[in-house]
């Protein structure tokens, strides 16, 4: 029994002593394990609102020894040094995780090294994790990456201040707008890039201390201002440990610093300043201290030298050289590139080299990978030597004049090839597709569109080409048929074989490629049915342009399947049947062009449904039934941002009923302009604007179509009122359709409507009034309808010509007869009987007033004869003009008498003709040119009775008929205002057209302000003053006073002219509207005016406003404040006179604005600051931010009441009107 107790006490014992040996050897979770889990849950708790994939449904409280390290995602543990586990890293990178990051609970963690979050959703302004307290406890985090996420507002100071082992931090790819750099002692990389940092302190503050910092990444940010002379100033150069700097893409200026490489840290390998602003002549450039440079980039700047910097010849060790886009580096390549033995990428492009490719280049084929000499003026070809760059993967030499047969010799020979951009050179011959694919296997991209190549498509291209990506040979002679083989090419993607000689049909292999995204064969001859097999493999393809070619049969129901198209463009074949079913599908569609074909149906109501549709073009088919009123489903659904980047042209129908539809839109990548005019489609269509640009499209808010147009169908029923409802429609044409019914009082709400044509219809009724309120109504045509009632007097309809409102029998009105003499019929009056009485009467004394006439006509033939002698001599004068040499006048095609009649609108210019205005020039000459612009010459003439008259002779005027002329010339003759030059009168003679002005004795505001030796008087600050505040109050005048108002489009300090008395007076209003229906809203080119003055959203909605005008306002008073031109390369580079305004105000140098002659007192000083402030309001960029030119002239108010100015007395919109009793006489 004993025994058996001590057997027993003994076992006891020993499992006792194993328990406790197993307790110190397995590291056990205890309390801190629990808190470790604890905290994880809490940050899941805190920060993951949503987890789409259930990435973190796995974490659980911990209920073994092992915790979160056992089987938690994106948790890992190692043993520390006390032996038990902890977690030293988390990484949920690309989990789709999304919620207000909170990082205080993960900051707990005692032994956290690793923390990437990068590639989620969180978001948040990161203020609960900068802890800074005495009781924040101890971080251990070593690198932190939360990149591409989502977080925003400001950086604070104290972000992750208690982590003083921190060495790497990535907060790139976020929305965050500023705030205090964190820099701990430790810190050796920051990424800060691609956000929206503008603080200035913050760069400044990054650049000037000894911080440790060896990689600093700040590009594609807001920050402005300049680069100081030398970074890290407070370091020497041994010292400081920075190693990449990359500041691109900002919004940088000035001149580049003397000393930012030749004091550069010598650690310094990477230097990019690229797409900035920095200017400055880079000929002699010190590159002192570029010996260990690798990589600089200092492309899209606005630079300039007479040579590429003979100073980089020093920068032995670069790998990476990029100069591209400094537009003026000229003459040609240097022969010491040469000498870069270990460069690998070399980027030249988009300056303004010349000449030929130098041979010594080839020395660089020990290690090139990448060249891009494109979108110079080199000829010639690639050298032989370049055959042996074995290491060269991409070639761009496009855009450049090259010619010869290097492609066969010298580009087939290279094999290591993957990218090849020869387009818009002199390249000619068989195309060398053939000689590229059995030397060059390993082509991705192939681009050698623009050239002169011809021949036949090579059969099994992806035979020998099998990672064959793109393929693009647009605009050249090629001919035969699209090879059925090109359907081998699996990572085929683009395919652009537009503009060619093509024929035969698409084989339907091609349709079925599973990458397929861009198929582009437009222009070409091809025919038969199209394949059945769209995204039959995939739904990839985006961009279906296969218009104008001989396709027949009816559009193939298996594009609905391709549920990515964006632009789908079969228009101008010989297409039938109806639209198939199913459009609803393709959610992304923006651009569908469907016209010139022979389809039938309805037109699908489901096309209103497609919420990106911004372009419908269906015009001459043979459509049938009624317009669907859902068309106007996508009205303020349209999202704003980009709709689509492709390349496009738009040629306008000028042509009326010659050439159906309002215009042809096209997709334009790699067409040379020049080549369109060969296209049959301009022939049979004359057109003498072709708009060229991006389909990038933006709404404020979201927006509608922008073009519809159902014209030459057979159409019934009334017009959908819906249709009023898209407020961004800019051409609408459903002319030439059979619909009945009235004009829809709602399209009063097409706010932005350029033309509108609903002509030759059965449309009855009157036109709507609120059409008169359509403000960038510029072509309008109701011709051969069955309308009634007067036309509209308000707005601009009563300025079209007769033509736009014929055949309309019960019309009347301006430009139609009066409405009373319309109404007016043949049936007699119950007077007319009394009055036949009379008649009897009358004729003794008729018979008496004959006599006397006969003896007044005796006399009237002698004074006409006499008068006839008087004109011969006057003619002889006249022919004694010179008509060459400083003559800028030729009556050649003139066939009208020279005393044609001038028409006037002040009585004291009665009897003027166009003999008068010959004479009092001298034949137009150049002693007598004072001025020319956008819209002609103006010419000083003296009349006889010593009135002064400015004479302007239009140039280009090609745009409209005499009528529409006249009708426009009508309405700007009655608009008087102290501010604006008035119309005196107008002349029309053979294809001239002359406009007789007053006269104002010191010119333009231009002349006056920058061109010192033609000035005819010094401006102080009192003009200047009195000049601004003239020419706001005749510009709000046109904004505010003409129904419907007038927007100027060019407001400049050159269409500013300054009387005997120093008032402004505002010119050239109204000039626009001489221009063309469709100007208005698809070509800023045309019409926006001068570089300079032209608003930002000018270029992305293509819409003139009167908010516009504002904004070239807030130059015209920039120029005023500063005396500086808006543009001048040798003052602001390539940025200009606002933007540099912009940044002295951001870097409050405000001082440095104004001319300096201007700022003699304080007094004077503080009041410059006050009209300084009013330019900058002008000037926001938003167009809703910006004031009226009535709050700017109440502005102008308010600061009178400070001063004893009188420019404001009595200044009252209302007091000023339209003259509508103006005179005319001819």
């Amino acid at each position: 029994m004993a025994a058996s107790t001590t057997a027993a006490a003994w076992f006891l014992l020993l499992v006792a002593v194993l328990l406790l040996l197993l307790q110190v050897a397995v590291p056990a979770i205890g309390a801190a394990g629990e808190d470790e889990a604890a905290a994880l849950l809490a940050f899941r708790r805190a920060s993951v609102a949503d987890d789409p994939r259930g990435a973190l449904a796995g974490w659980a409280r911990a209920n073994s020894t092992a915790g979160p390290c056992s089987s938690w995602a994106g948790v890992s543990c190692a043993p520390q040094s006390d032996g038990r586990l902890a977690v030293v890293a988390l990484n949920l990178t690309g989990m789709s995780l999304a919620g207000e990051l909170r990082l205080d609970a993960l900051l707990a963690l005692p032994s956290l090294q690793h923390l990437d979050l990068r590639g989620n959703a969180f978001y948040g302004n990161l203020s609960s994790s900068s802890s800074a307290t005495a009781a924040a406890p101890p971080c251990a985090l070593v690198d932190v990456d939360l990149s591409s996420n989502a977080l925003n507002g400001t950086l604070p100071a104290a972000f992750l201040a208690p982590c003083a082992a921190l060495q790497s931090l990535n907060l790139s790819r976020n929305a965050l707008a500023g705030g205090g750099f964190p820099f701990a002692p430790s810190l050796r990389s920051l990424d800060l890039s691609r956000n929206a940092l503008a603080d200035a302190g913050l760069l400044n503050y990054s650049f000037a201390g000894c911080h440790g910092l060896r990689y600093l990444n700040l590009s594609a940010n807001l920050f402005a201002g300049r680069l100081p002379e030398r970074l890290a100033p407070s370091c020497s150069n041994s010292a400081s440990e920075l190693a990449v700097l990359d500041v691109s893409w900002n919004r940088m200026s000035g001149a580049l610093p003397a000393g930012l490489v030749a004091t550069a840290p010598a650690n310094l390998t990477h230097l990019s300043i690229a797409g900035n602003n920095f200017t400055g002549d880079v000929s002699a450039y010190d590159f002192g201290g570029c010996a260990n440079l690798t990589v600089l980039d200092w492309s899209y700047n606005g630079l300039s030298s007479t040579k590429l910097p003979p100073g980089l010849a020093g920068c032995h060790r670069l790998e990476t050289l990029d100069m591209s886009g400094n537009k003026l580096l000229a003459g040609t390549i240097p022969t010491f590139l040469a000498g870069f033995s270990s460069l690998k990428r070399l980027a030249l492009a988009g300056n303004e080299l010349s000449g030929p490719i130098p041979d010594e280049l080839s020395n660089l084929c020990g290690r090139i990978v990448e060249l891009d000499l494109s979108s110079n003026r080199l000829v010639g070809g690639l050298p032989a030597s370049f055959a042996k760059c074995r290491s060269l993967e991409v070639l761009d030499l496009g855009g450049n004049q090259l010619s010869g047969g290097f492609v066969d010799s010298v580009v087939s020979t290279i094999s290591s090839l993957r990218v090849l951009r020869l387009s818009f050179n002199n390249i000619t011959g068989p195309n060398p597709l053939p000689v590229l694919a059995a030397g060059c296997p390993l082509l991705e991209v192939i681009d050698l569109g623009s050239n002169e190549l011809d021949g036949e498509i090579m059969e099994d291209l992806c035979s020998s080409l099998p990672s064959l990506r793109q393929l693009f040979l647009p605009n050249n002679y090629l001919n035969g048929t699209v090879p059925k083989s090109l359907g081998n090419c699996a990572n085929l993607e683009s395919i652009d074989l537009s503009f060619n000689f093509l024929e035969g049909n698409i084989p339907t292999e091609i349709m079925a490629l599973p990458k397929l995204v861009d198929l582009v064969m437009w222009a070409n001859g091809l025919s038969g049915v199209i394949p059945d097999m769209l995204c039959s493999n995939g739904t990839t393809l985006e961009t279906l342009v296969i218009s104008y070619n001989n396709f027949t049969g009816a559009i193939p129901a298996s594009i609905v399947k391709c549920v990515n198209l964006i632009w789908v463009a079969l228009s101008g074949n010989r297409l039938t049947g109806s639209v198939p079913p199913g459009f609803i599908k393709l959610q992304k569609l923006a651009i569908l062009q469907l016209n010139r074909n022979q389809l039938s149906g309805h037109v699908p109501a489901e096309l209103g449904s497609c919420n990106n549709i911004i372009w419908l073009d269906l015009n001459s088919n043979n459509f049938t039934g009624t317009i669907p009123p859902e068309l106007a489903g996508q009205a303020g659904l349209v999202p704003g941002g980009i709709v689509s980047g492709k390349q496009f042209a738009f040629l306008r129908n000028e042509a009326g009923n010659i050439c159906p539809g309002a215009g042809v839109l096209f997709e334009f990548f790699g067409i040379r302009p020049e080549r369109l005019a060969a296209f049959p489609n301009v022939h049979l269509c004359p057109s003498t604007r072709i708009y060229t640009g991006t389909t990038v499209y933006t709404f404020s808010s979201n927006g509608s179509m922008i073009f519809l147009d159902l014209s030459y169908n057979g159409l019934t029923g009334p017009i959908p009122a819906s249709l009023g409802n898209m407020m961004y429609l800019q051409v609408m044409n459903l002319g030439h359709n059979e619909l009945d019914g009235t004009i829809p009082y709602e399209f009063s709400g097409l706010k932005s409507i350029g033309a509108l044509d609903l002509s030759n219809n059965r449309l009855t009724g009157g036109i709507p009034s609120g059409l008169g309120g359509l403000t960038f109504l510029a072509d309008f045509d109701v011709s051969n309808n069955n309308l009634s009632g007067p036309i509209p007097s308000s707005g601009q309809l009563t300025t079209f010509p007769q033509t736009r409102y014929a055949n309309n029998s019960g019309l009347c009105g301006i430009p139609l007869p009066p409405c009373d003499h319309a109404r007016r019929g043949g049936v007699p009056s119950a007077s007319s009987q009394g009055r036949r009485k009379a008649i009897g009467g009358s004729v003794l004394v008729g018979v008496a007033f004959s006599i006397l006439i006969l003896m007044l006509l005796l006399v009237a033939l002698f004074k006409l004869w006499k008068n006839q002698k008087t004109e011969e001599m006057r003619t002889g004068y006249i022919e004694s003009l010179p008509t060459s040499g400083t003559s800028s006048w030729k009556l050649s095609g003139v066939h009208e008498p020279l005393s044609i009649n001038v028409a006037t609108f002040e009585k004291p210019l009665r009897k003027l003709t166009f003999a008068h205005l010959l004479e009092a020039t001298n034949g137009f000459s150049a002693e007598t040119l004072i001025g020319s612009g956008g819209f002609g010459e103006v010419y000083k003439a003296k009349l006889k009775d010593g009135t002064v008259v400015a004479i302007k002779k239009l140039i280009h005027f090609t745009g409209q008929g005499d009528r529409e002329f006249t009708a426009e010339m009508e309405t700007i003759g009655k608009i008087k205002h102290r501010n604006l030059v008035p119309l005196l009168g107008y002349c029309k003679i053979g294809d001239e057209r002359l406009l007789v002005y007053e006269y104002m004795k010191h010119g333009s505001l231009d002349v006056v302000l920058h061109d010192k030796a033609k000035a005819s008087v010094k401006l102080d600050w009192a003009a200047r003053k009195k000049i601004a505040i003239g020419s706001a109050r005749g510009l709000a005048f046109l904004h505010h006073s003409c129904i419907p108002h007038i927007i100027h489009r060019d407001m400049k300090s050159s269409n500013v002219l300054l009387d005997s008395n120093l008032e402004a007076r505002v010119s050239d209003f109204g000039m626009a509207r001489l221009m063309n229906a469709l100007d208005t809203h698809l070509s800023v080119s045309t019409l926006a005016g001068t570089p300079g003055y032209v608003p930002p959203e000018y270029y992305q909605s293509f819409r003139c406003t009167t908010k516009g005008d504002v904004y070239s306002y807030g130059v015209v008073l920039l120029e005023l404040l500063s005396g500086k031109k808006p543009i001048d390369p040798n003052e602001f580079g390539d940025n200009n006179l606002v933007g540099w305004a912009k940044q002295m105000v951001k870097e409050n140098r405000s001082s440095e604005i104004f001319d300096p002659t201007l700022t003699n007192t304080k007094s004077g000083e503080a009041e410059l600051y006050q009209y300084l402030k009013i330019a900058c309001e002008c000037l926001d960029d938003r167009p809703n931010r910006r004031p009226t030119m009535i709050q700017v002239m109440a502005m102008f108010k308010e600061l009178q009441l400070d001063s004893d100015s009188d420019f404001l007395d009595g200044f009252s919109i209302n007091s000023s009107t339209i003259d509508e009793s103006a005179e005319k006489t001819t």
